[in-house]
């Protein structure tokens, strides 16, 4: 099988998937590691924020993020468009509803309302914090976002939607690159539920915290 067919096939596009996954999860990694930088106050978090938006790299790495992102939704879309059209929609709907678990039959549905946050999240963060002509400085625009409840409330829903959607994505990823076996099994499961509680729930608490501490305006 040549590469054109690899990658066209289910299998790579499995592949190219988990690929675009795995990327994505280490971005939300190193994106919480600057979020960390929130608690230690104003001037370390606008440097943190510095730092990374004229570093080189990372600003390569943004619009490969961008591309990956892209490829993964629209991977994922096809993938659950030809399963439906190959097992039936009828028959497909009953047999994912009976047989796979509630994060794995709602991936494209998790994954489109992800995709509609990452949206909000571009509007109110990094498109003002990116052309602000630093007028408002990057620390004041995060936590004056977190004052609102109604932005804080659907931040936190996000990132509880986002947790579903990772504990199906990382435990297929380790499967789709052939590394999971029946031993290694329960260490990827294991290992995956830290990973999204950490995530999601890092996330949560910073949105929290500073919606609800005072002393920060």
């Amino acid at each position: 099988m040549n590469r054109y067919n690899f990658f066209q096939s289910s299998i790579g596009k499995k592949v190219v998937m988990a690929t675009t996954g795995v990327f994505l999860m280490i971005f939300l990694l190193l994106h919480l590691s600057v979020n960390l930088f929130l608690f230690s106050g104003e001037k370390a978090f606008n440097e943190a924020v510095y730092f990374m938006r004229k570093n080189m790299f990372i600003r390569i790495m943004e619009y490969v993020l961008a591309l990956g992102f892209i490829i993964h939704i629209l991977l994922g879309v096809k993938l659950h468009l030809e399963n439906r059209k190959i097992k039936g929609e009828i028959d497909y709907a009953m047999n994912t509803y009976l047989t796979t678990p509630f994060s794995s039959r709602t991936m494209v549905y998790t994954g489109i309302l992800i995709l509609c946050f990452l949206v909000l999240h571009l509007i109110n963060f990094m498109i003002p914090m990116k052309y602000s002509n630093h007028l408002i400085s990057d620390y004041n625009i995060v936590v004056s976002l977190f004052k609102n409840p109604f932005y804080t409330l659907i931040y936190v829903f996000s990132f509880f939607i986002l947790g579903i959607h990772l504990n199906h994505g990382f435990k297929s990823s380790f499967q789709s690159f052939g590394l999971s076996n029946k031993k290694r099994l329960a260490w990827i499961q294991k290992f995956g539920s830290l990973y999204l509680w950490f995530i999601c729930s890092g996330f949560s608490i910073i949105a929290i915290w500073f919606f609800f501490n005072d002393r920060v305006r």
